[in-house]
């Protein structure tokens, strides 16, 4: 018998960075999965598609592994083994993808029966690992899945669509360390306070209008505040210049908006446009090197059940 779990990956449409910092945030979860198989073993075994059972890459899963065992007084003698089809470094939320489907896949093959916010707290023991202090909105959304408002110490609000829509989300190329760019904001945060809140102020009510304009399908007006929410990203240091020419050019070719999406310093780019032009945006894009999806939300957050 084996458990297998199932999580979205993520897009941070606005307010990342400020979050950290007690802002509220918008997220979606968006379709590309990664899948997680539990299994017994004669000792825990952490493998993946992308690295084997390369140890110091896959630290985080056993440290959720361990986790568990102490909580809840289980054995840790499982396989875990993961697939993925979502690049890392990408702004979309590999890591936490990964570590709520290893949680919520434990939680099957052990019968614990844990409900999505015990899910997100045993993630976030692999997510301080990699990214030192997360705010915490990359698994809760992973979990959750839809869109949600979040913020830290706030249950997340829950953001419910007129109507499905499309976002188109283009990958720079060029990984980033979520953990390094947190440190840089951080850093102006402590030069300038005064302005670091008012700025953080003003993105956390952005946030809240943008949930407002999505939930009633105003992707034009949701447009101009992707872009607003870009510059002040573009402010804090975490931009560069292929991040702002892929917002350049999504603009160019029809966007109502677009913006950095994640950590910055590479990682992705989230624009909105009208639906007659999506095709060709993401031609424009994948034409000139960049790996472009437009992808359908709501999407359904984390699953998990048993096979034989």
């Amino acid at each position: 018998m084996e458990a297998v779990a199932e999580a979205p990956s993520k897009v941070i449409i606005t307010g990342e960075h400020f979050v950290v910092h007690g802002a509220w945030a918008l997220a979606a979860a968006l379709p590309r999965k990664v899948r997680v198989k539990v299994s017994q073993a004669r000792k825990l075994a952490v493998r993946s598609d992308r690295y084997g059972a390369a140890a110091p890459d896959l630290a985080p899963v056993r440290r959720i592994v361990e986790g568990v065992r102490k909580e809840f007084s289980v054995g840790d003698s499982v396989e875990v083994t993961i697939s993925s089809q979502v690049p890392e470094g990408a702004g979309l939320g590999s890591s936490a993808s990964t570590m709520v489907a290893v949680a919520s896949a434990l939680s099957k093959f052990h019968s614990l029966g844990l409900k999505v916010d015990d899910i997100v707290r045993l993630s976030m023991l692999g997510e301080q690992d990699v990214h030192g202090r997360p705010s915490g909105i990359d698994p809760t959304i992973c979990a959750y899945g839809g869109v949600i408002l979040f913020k830290p110490g706030s249950r997340p609000r829950r953001v419910r669509l007129s109507r499905p829509m499309t976002v188109i989300v283009s990958y720079s190329g060029v990984k980033r360390a979520t953990k390094g760019q947190i440190g840089r904001v951080s850093q102006v945060k402590e030069r300038y306070p005064g302005l670091f809140s008012g700025l953080a102020g003003a993105v956390s009510e952005l946030s809240l209008d943008a949930s407002r304009r999505l939930a009633g399908g105003d992707l034009e007006g949701l447009g101009g505040l992707l872009a607003l929410d870009h510059a002040a990203l573009d402010s804090l240091g975490v931009s560069n210049e292929t991040l702002d020419s892929i917002v350049d050019l999504m603009g160019s070719l029809g966007c109502y908006g677009a913006k950095l999406t994640g950590a910055g310093g590479g990682g992705s780019v989230l624009g909105v446009a009208p639906e007659a032009k999506e095709k060709s945006i993401v031609s424009g894009l994948s034409a000139r090197g960049f790996e472009t999806f437009a992808a359908r939300i709501p999407v359904e957050g984390v699953k998990s059940w048993l096979e034989r």
